[in-house]
């Protein structure tokens, strides 16, 4: 079998269907794999880093806001639809796939959009609660729409094959055990909270957690492990401006960035975060309480919606950025603490949404899509 994955621009887009070209080649070594991403987009690093075979095309997303400067990017993706057309029709011929699975970004458009004007069976996954432009285009095109989580379906119409199927969950996420991981931390009994706005940092959440931080290290009460981001660098001066002393606090640790995250998840009990698809989808498969600050700048307002699903069902409490001060986050952080069943029912709530075998439905319902062109 040939499988061709199409996704990219955010590791939201990539990482799902590199978890699934893994669990893919476990089931089917001999499974035949390409990877067609933006050019110069982040799918080039991590495709590579996985070590499947990658084509490319050059593609980009309309700007909403009307400067002079957009107006000419406009035009430019205009004139980039009909070459990323052609460049798409070019690798799909020459790849010649069974099936193809497009993970959301611009590059999965005209990447799926071909291929099933070729007679080539696709299928997309879609990770957020609220579903993507490129999806919401494409849905009546493919085989079959797969969602993360049952909200999204509402958005779709009733005659496009949903199926539920969840977000792939990295290995590592589900092998690292709580009591295993605090020791290799060095940590204590104390709960620990774990904070983080993602690799490149959000400045909202940071300025909140430098209060929550130096107010916590004062009392001493909790541990905490705090990913600043790469691109931040007012926040260590804003700490030390809350009178926050790091010889002083051994409990508090802050990291550039988070690269054994998880072990960090399966030692916390408490995870401050954005609301991005991923991040959910791992919160929910540790069975992890959060508190949510969904970021404002993203299509759709998807975190939102993506954060809205959780605290629905008791999983998760929310503070929307435009509420975000870090009195607030310290006072919610503190209330939830203080009051264990409230703690223990939020993690709960939150592993009763975890799909753990998404990866299997997942590669159902692509041999699915094959055994349709094989029948014909």
């Amino acid at each position: 079998m040939k499988v061709l994955f199409t996704g990219g621009g955010t590791a939201g887009h990539i990482n799902p269907a590199l978890a699934v070209a893994g669990y893919l080649r476990q089931k089917e070594p001999d499974v035949e794999i390409l990877y067609v991403g933006n050019r110069g987009g982040m799918e080039e690093r991590l495709v590579a880093k996985a070590g499947y075979p990658m084509a490319t095309i050059t593609i980009s997303g309309f700007q909403r806001q009307l400067t002079p400067q957009n107006l000419v990017r406009n035009a430019q993706t205009v004139v980039r639809m009909f070459t990323a057309t052609s460049e798409s029709k070019r690798i799909i011929q020459d790849f010649a796939p069974d099936v193809c699975v497009g993970t959301g970004g611009y590059v999965s458009g005209p990447v799926i959009r071909e291929a099933a004007k070729l007679g080539i069976p696709c299928v997309i996954h879609e990770s957020n609660a609220y579903p993507g432009v490129t999806t919401k285009m494409l849905a009546r095109s493919v085989k079959a729409v797969m969602l993360a989580v049952p909200d999204a379906k509402k958005y779709f119409d009733p005659s496009v094959n949903c199926t539920v199927t969840g977000n792939p969950v990295r290995g590592e996420v589900l092998a690292a055990q709580r009591e295993e991981s605090r020791k290799a931390l060095g940590l204590d009994g104390r709960p620990l909270v774990l904070s983080f706005g993602g690799s490149l940092g959000a400045s909202a959440l940071n300025r909140a957690a430098a209060y929550m931080l130096a107010q916590s290290a004062k009392e001493g009460k909790y541990q905490h492990i705090h990913g600043y981001g790469t691109h931040d660098e007012r926040f260590l001066d804003e700490l030390k401006g809350f009178g926050f002393d790091a010889a002083a606090s051994p409990q508090v640790r802050l990291l550039e960035y988070i690269d054994n995250m998880p072990q960090c998840l399966s030692a916390a009990d408490l995870v401050i975060g954005r609301a991005g698809a991923m991040t959910l989808t791992e919160i929910e498969a540790k069975a992890k309480a959060s508190i949510l600050v969904p970021s404002p700048n993203v299509a759709e307002n998807h975190q939102y919606h993506n954060a809205m699903a959780l605290v629905r069902r008791g999983a998760a409490e929310i503070i929307e950025e435009k509420d975000l001060t870090g009195e607030a986050l310290w006072a919610k952080v503190e209330k939830i603490l203080a009051d264990p069943e409230r703690l223990r029912s939020l993690g709960e709530n939150a592993g009763k949404m975890e799909i753990l075998d998404a990866s299997e439905r997942i590669y159902r319902t692509i041999k699915a899509a094959y055994k349709s062109k094989t029948e014909k």
